[in-house]
């Protein structure tokens, strides 16, 4: 039997991790209570080639996960100038960074059990997710909002879930699809509200580590609902506290600027996320105007002395370019990055030493 619990995050309660709410009766979000062993390279499988070779440092029962993964993780560095590295995790099985937490998810719930699952996503999630559960046998319905992807939508269905295009924003569909939750009783495999995924999203970090032999000084890294984020500072946080590394890297977060509730907190001083009224925006994936886990993410930001910056909407499609003339084509949203960074730049001064995420691919995003 499973000895990992849930922590509510609001009332503190415990729950077996074995459970099929998305979240403690007090609705609060549920945090894993889980401390991994001290960082040891020698822990790492390297005998296994995805990121299950650090599952060790995971909070993840069982064998599961064999049948699940497809190699994700281990993805490249690649050279972009003299100050930055691109990490390629859009060169993983569904074409982007979300694999790392749908493969971790997904081997969670076929260890408890779940035969049929729904979740909302801007696309990348949504098709992650759909992925994994087609490969672990588990029925799929995922819930996108009006302008999402064509490209995204197509990839959700070939695996065999159901895919509802519902109209509104984005956290409208979020809504949509809680209520389907809520009715019927549907396991949300959802990459906000279950802490399984943010176990994959570790793997990101790790991977640099292994990688570099060190951490970089500047990690570049989106946030609208914030999954890498978090798991990436759950990842520094126990390096850390290894001391396998002796300081955070400066991370520098970014969001549109047609949607920034989390920058404007930064700026605000504010605990909680600010309310916008989200803007179209290229960056569709980060376009989060409610940001459930907004209140840890600012006190993670805190915390670490994390830097927000948003990125100029003008900018995106030049970012685009310059990446595609390099021989990287990449979407939209991860095109804000480089946009972000640069801005950035501008604000900062010149900025070496940095890793920025290639999230998705460029073929998801054509319009």
């Amino acid at each position: 039997m499973s000895q990992l619990s849930f922590v509510c995050t609001k009332c503190g309660k415990r729950t077996p991790v074995t459970t099929l709410s998305p979240a403690c009766e007090c609705g609060g979000l549920f945090e894993l209570d889980f401390t991994p062993p001290k960082w040891d390279e020698s822990k790492i499988d390297r005998k296994t080639w995805s990121q299950f070779r650090y599952r060790e440092f995971l909070a993840l029962e069982g064998d599961a996960w064999r049948d699940v993964t497809m190699g994700e993780g281990l993805t490249p560095l690649v050279r972009f100038d003299d100050d930055v590295l691109l990490k390629m995790d859009y060169t993983m099985p569904t074409l982007s960074f979300k694999d790392r937490g749908a493969a971790t998810l997904v081997a969670h719930m076929k260890t408890i059990g779940v035969t049929s699952c729904v979740q909302d996503s801007s696309g990348n999630a949504g098709n992650a997710v759909a992925a994994y559960a087609a490969r672990a046998g588990i029925r799929c319905e995922i819930f996108v909002p009006e302008g999402t992807s064509p490209s995204k939508i197509r990839m959700i269905e070939s695996h065999g879930a159901i895919a509802n295009v519902v109209p509104g924003t984005r956290d409208h569909c979020a809504d949509v699809c809680r209520a389907k939750v809520k009715d019927e009783g549907a396991y949300y495999a959802n990459h906000v509200y279950n802490p399984f995924f943010y176990e994959g999203m570790k793997c990101y970090v790790y991977e640099i580590f292994e990688e570099l032999g060190r951490m970089p000084e500047h990690l570049v890294i989106p946030v609208g609902n914030g999954t890498l984020f978090i798991g990436a500072v759950k990842a520094l946080e126990h390096l850390e506290a290894s001391g396998a590394i002796d300081h955070f890297p400066q991370i520098i977060a970014l969001q549109s600027e047609r949607c920034d509730p989390l920058a404007r907190a930064v700026e605000a001083g504010s605990e909680d996320p600010v309310r916008v009224t989200p803007e179209p925006t290229m960056a569709e994936g980060i376009a989060i105007g409610v940001p459930m886990r907004g209140r840890e993410i600012l006190d993670m930001a805190r915390r670490h002395g994390i830097r927000f910056v948003t990125a100029p909407e003008e900018k995106i499609l030049e970012a685009r370019r310059d990446l595609a003339l390099r021989g990287v084509y990449c979407e939209h949203t991860t095109a804000a990055n480089l946009a972000a960074y640069r801005r950035y730049c501008e604000l900062y001064g010149p900025t070496p030493d940095t890793v920025i995420t290639m999230c998705g691919a460029g073929i998801k995003s054509d319009h």
